[in-house]
Order: C-alpha cells, then structure tokens, then sequence
C-alpha cells in the first residue's frame, strides 16, 4: 500500500471512529456535498442525492476532513412552516362526530359565490395535490377517503413511506381546505374540491422546521407519480438552488406549483421563498370583507410591469383569516395566514384543472388569472396581485 493510500484510510479510520460521538452530542448539521463518487458516499452517510452530489449530516470532525480533502460542502437551507394563530376547540370530552361550526367556510363560499346555489362543493375528480407539509391526520372522516399517498421525508431515515403523522396540526389544515368532503355521513366540513386527490409528504418535523433537500426530493417524487398540483407553505427569506431545480423540473413536467406568500407584511418585496421564484404562483391573504390584512406579505409589484408575472411578485390572493378546517385531532380548528389563502387557490386549481388542454398547467393558470376580481388597491399591486379569483 503507498503512501497516499495509508494516508487515506488513517483519515477515514479516524474519521468513522469519532463521527458517531460526535453526533452524538448534536453538533452535526446538514450539508450538500458536492461530490458523486461513491467512496465519498460510502464515507458519509447519505441522506438524499442529487445531480450535483449527495446530502448528509456532517460532524465538525467530518467537515475538516472533506475541507483537506477538498470536497465542496454547503449547508442545507433550513425553511419554516408558515406560522398561523391557531386556536383548537376543546373537544376532547366530544363524540368524534362532531360537527364543524359551518360546513361550508366563509371562504369556499367566497370563491363560489352563487355557484353554490344552496348545494355543496364539488369537483377536482382524479386529480392530484401534493401537500408538502407537516403531514396530515390521514384517519380523519372528512378527508381520509381522499389521501392517496402519505410519506415522511422529516425524520431520521430520509424516506419512510405510508407515514404522515402530523403532530404540528398544520399540514391538516392545509388538507381540509383543500379536499373535505363532509366525511362519510356528510356532518363535517368542505373544502374547496372534494374530490381531489391528496397526496401528502411530510417534509417539515413537529417543530415545523423543513430542509430544503428533503423539500426538493418530496418535489420531484411527487411529479414523478402524477402530481398536478403542489402546494408549499413554507418558507425562508433566501433561495434554495435544491429547490428551484426540482421547481424547474416539475414545470417542465406540467406541474402547477403554488406557494404561500408569507406573513410578514406589509411590507412590499416581503415575500418568502419559494413563493418569490417567477415559476410559482405566490399567494396572499383577504379577510371576509376582501381586505387585505396588514401582515400577509406583499410583492415588488408596482417596480415591473402590470399583470406580467415576475420573481418576487404578487400574483392573487385567497380567504385566509379565520378560517375553519379540519384538525389533527379529528375535530376541527380556525386559522389565519397565507398558507389557507394558497390552500383555497390549490383547491380552485384543482376543480377547475384544464385537463384538456395543451398545457393543462398554464391554461389553468391563467384560467384563475380571468376569473380574478380586483382588490383595492386598483390594479396589479403588492398587496393583492391580480386579485382573488372567483367562479
């Protein structure tokens, strides 16, 4: 064995030995190495791989030796659920059949508008919306039916399928809105298209932390099994280039991606990533007066040109305050933020999805475009896009 060889399995040797310790007193963190050679994969252990390498979680010990070794390393960007004031019955003493407040909310209604015509929500037959999210109450009556497929990206081993338990209570929210159907004696609650199928990742822990990695992989899966729509309510205040590669691969694959605009407002140019990416439509929030409130985040409209979409604009808004769905502890729950503004919009998408069309993804865009009624401000602004569609 020469020199160089020695060298080598010393480090490595020393490196295996000492990396479990160090771990396991937590002070590893997540990185991209950037690197596709197996005996850097062999070395490290993998979490998720990419073209332009491989992540895992790295020790500071495993860090200097990909340093001497001149391996590129960088760190995993870390998102966060899009925070919302939340406010659980205290049904715990209830039966589980239990009724919501109203089974139609103030927002599906507002979207309908007479369309409704005293019957209830329909539509979204066969087609598919990933929730990439805190993961979903997927035995609760009013959506059960219409989970189609349930994987847990957020834990130790980096891909557990049939597992989405959501402990955080968001993800489930997220569902309700989306896909209610009233549960099996029609007692519970809407959402936007019952019909619609479900197909959920848990990508975020308990805590609503999310990696962008574990993001980007549950992107790419969910369009390599028949996603149409995804939905992100998420987010951090710079980019991840995991995730606008996947992003970029599911619109080239006539996947529509829609995104929670955040809740920083009202500041202009406040939007969170991946909202802010031009290939997702970024969604903001109205209340039941159609107002936009001061804390959903606005865009850069008023700097580009009008009802042109642009990277870090605007582009509608939904119903999100006060609005009632399904919970993660089989009841029901009130929530406001941006992330109920773009599970309505994901809903809409979803009963009104141009399947016929060239472009089913584009049409439908721009379908969501034409039915939009404007919301002061006039015009193409900041705070409210294009506007809120309706039917």
């Amino acid at each position: 064995m020469n020199t160089k060889k020695a060298f080598v399995c010393l480090v490595i040797s020393l490196f295996l030995a000492t990396a479990s310790s160090v771990q396991a007193a937590g002070t590893e963190s997540r990185y991209l190495v950037k690197s596709t050679s197996q005996f850097w994969k062999k070395s490290f252990q993998v979490r998720n791989v990419f073209d332009s390498g491989f992540t895992a979680e790295l020790s500071d010990w495993q860090l200097k030796v990909a340093k001497v070794f001149g391996i590129e390393v960088i760190p995993v960007k870390k998102l966060n659920i899009l925070t919302t004031s939340t406010t659980v019955k205290k049904t715990i003493v209830k039966p589980v059949s239990q009724t919501p407040t109203s089974q139609i909310g103030w927002g599906v209604k507002a979207i309908y508008g007479d369309e409704l015509n005293n019957s209830l929500p329909d539509g979204g037959d066969k087609i598919n919306v990933a929730v990439l999210d805190t993961g979903v109450l997927v035995n609760h009556p009013d959506i059960k039916n219409q989970v189609i497929a349930c994987s847990d990206l957020s834990g130790i081993d980096p891909f557990i399928k049939n597992s989405c338990e959501d402990k955080n209570g968001h993800g489930t929210l997220i569902a309700g809105v989306i896909a209610a159907n009233g549960g099996i004696e029609g007692k519970g609650i809407y959402g936007m298209a019952p019909k619609s199928n479900l197909m959920v990742y848990k990508v975020c822990a308990n805590d609503g932390t999310c990696f962008a990695d574990d993001v980007a992989i549950a992107i790419y899966d969910s369009v390599d099994n028949g996603a149409n729509i995804i939905l992100l309510s998420f987010g951090y205040d710079a980019e991840s280039s995991l995730i606008n590669d996947a992003i970029s691969y599911a619109v080239n694959k006539e996947t529509m991606i829609i995104g929670a605009a955040g809740n920083d407002g009202p500041y202009a140019g406040s939007i969170d990533f991946p909202a802010s990416n031009i290939n997702v439509m970024s969604i903001g929030a109205v209340d039941n007066t159609l107002t936009v409130p001061s804390w959903s985040a606005q865009g850069i409209n008023q700097a580009s040109t009008s009802y042109i979409r642009e990277a870090g604009e605007l582009e509608l808004v939904g119903p999100g305050v006060n609005i009632e769905s399904t919970a993660n502890n089989g009841y029901y729950s009130t929530s406001s933020g941006t992330s109920m503004a773009a599970a309505h919009i994901a809903g809409l998408a979803a009963k009104e999805w141009q399947i016929e069309a060239e472009h089913p993804a584009e049409a439908t865009r721009e379908l969501l475009h034409k039915f939009s009624l404007d919301i002061l401000p006039n015009g193409d602004d900041p705070a409210s896009g294009w506007g809120m569609p309706q039917l």
